[in-house]
């Protein structure tokens, strides 16, 4: 392996009769069946090194993450002492903090924290809301998270459940001044209340912020902005031909971002000439002409970019370890793209372009109602909001034909 990565014959002998070789050759090898490239197995082997060196790694051992940030701070100093620039980055972003958490992770030897104990409280909450409300997991997640930051701020502060006072929940509620949360919150407490779990009538005092009339709006781009957004993502360029995949999935359903990063290869019946679509609220299927464009966007992605995979999500990255795009990293793409165009936006996300779809179709004339079918709607009030923007600038992009985008 060593002597296929370095040319030195020196080097060769001092990563031969260093510590721990047989777990580094383990973790090179692992990379090797990846696809890794030769640079990306270097740079690996010399931070395993300086891994054992700055964590005393003389011996296989448990590591915990703590032991990983004390030695990666140490690393720093020296490298900072060592070097006219250092960057700083953040330390999730740290090739050693990176590479020294991914390597003790395969060989079973990073302790992790032990997961934040779930309330009996919040787990019956949860499947109050599965069962009987019947909302979606994406909804669940949401609220859980929300009702679980809360509990653990009243037992940091000693306060249980049962005892907490309408003050207390005032003083909570401003330190997280989201709707999210409050509603979220209130929504848990009128369950709390039915058990008979915590004082009556407290969610009845749980107020939102304020939002005013037409301030939560969709704020749509301009669709000569998203145009030139399209635009960006042609030529030859293995990153641009994917990501011109990504982006007209959004321009042109108006999808979700969970449900473009949930989109499988079985999902897009050639044949048929159709892509079907699993709803991220509610989880209904729904099936949608393939429009040709999108197609040829996607098959010039599967067989000049995808990366050979078990993976049956589309897209992938491209870089090693390969694993399927979360909707983090697709938001990062749309965002990525738009800031070069220095578009002002109140939103750079996808879900920008989103509602540039819903806007566009409405101004095209398309019923509300077959807007909301193509939007996964289940209430048509939620569609009807983007009827509410400026009619004047909307005119201006109902004259524009979406051939000029392709």
């Amino acid at each position: 392996m060593f002597q296929q990565l370095f040319r030195c014959p020196k080097a060769v002998r001092r990563y031969l009769n260093s510590p721990l070789l047989s777990s580094r050759l383990r973790y090179l090898t692992h990379y090797v069946e990846l696809g890794a490239a030769r640079k990306t197995l270097r740079s690996i082997a010399c931070y395993q090194l300086v891994i054992i060196k700055y964590l005393d790694l003389k011996n296989e051992r448990t590591v915990t993450l703590q032991e990983i940030e004390t030695a990666l701070r140490r690393w720093s100093h020296r490298k900072a002492c060592n070097s006219r620039s250092i960057k700083n980055v953040p330390r999730y972003q740290e090739p050693f903090y990176l590479i020294a958490k991914n390597w003790l992770r395969f060989l079973g030897q990073l302790k992790l924290p032990l997961p934040q104990p779930i309330a009996p409280q919040l787990t019956a909450f949860v499947d109050y809301m599965r069962s009987e409300k019947g909302l979606s997991e994406l909804t669940i997640k949401k609220r859980c998270y929300y009702v679980q930051r809360f509990l653990s701020q009243i037992g940091a502060q000693g306060i249980s459940l049962a005892t907490i006072t309408i003050n207390q929940i005032d003083a909570i509620l401003i330190k997280n001044s989201t709707i999210s949360f409050a509603a979220s919150l209130r929504t848990f407490l009128r369950f709390a209340q039915s058990h008979g779990w915590c004082q009556p009538y407290l969610s009845d005092a749980i107020k939102s912020p304020r939002i005013y009339k037409h301030a939560s709006l969709p704020s749509s781009p301009p669709w000569g902005e998203v145009k030139r957004l399209i635009k960006t993502t042609q030529g030859n360029d293995p990153t641009n031909i994917r990501d011109r995949a990504i982006l007209l999935l959004f321009v042109i359903y108006g999808l979700r971002i969970s449900e473009v990063a949930r989109l499988r290869l079985e999902d897009i019946d050639w044949q048929q000439e159709t892509i079907h679509i699993i709803r991220s609220k509610g989880g209904q299927l729904q099936q949608f002409p393939l429009n040709q464009t999108v197609a040829q966007a996607i098959i010039r992605y599967l067989k000049e970019v995808r990366p050979r995979s078990s993976y049956r999500e589309i897209f992938l990255s491209r870089q090693i370890p390969i694993k399927s795009l979360h909707k983090t990293a697709l938001s990062a793409i749309v965002t990525r793209r738009w800031k070069p165009l220095n578009v002002t936006l109140l939103h750079y996300g996808a879900h920008a372009l989103r509602h540039a779809c819903a806007t566009r179709l409405i101004n095209q004339g398309v019923s509300l109602k077959a807007i909301a079918e193509q939007l996964g709607h289940r209430n048509l009030e939620t569609t009807r909001i983007y009827a509410k923007v400026d009619l004047t600038r909307l005119r201006e992009v109902a004259n524009l034909n979406i051939g000029g985008l392709l």
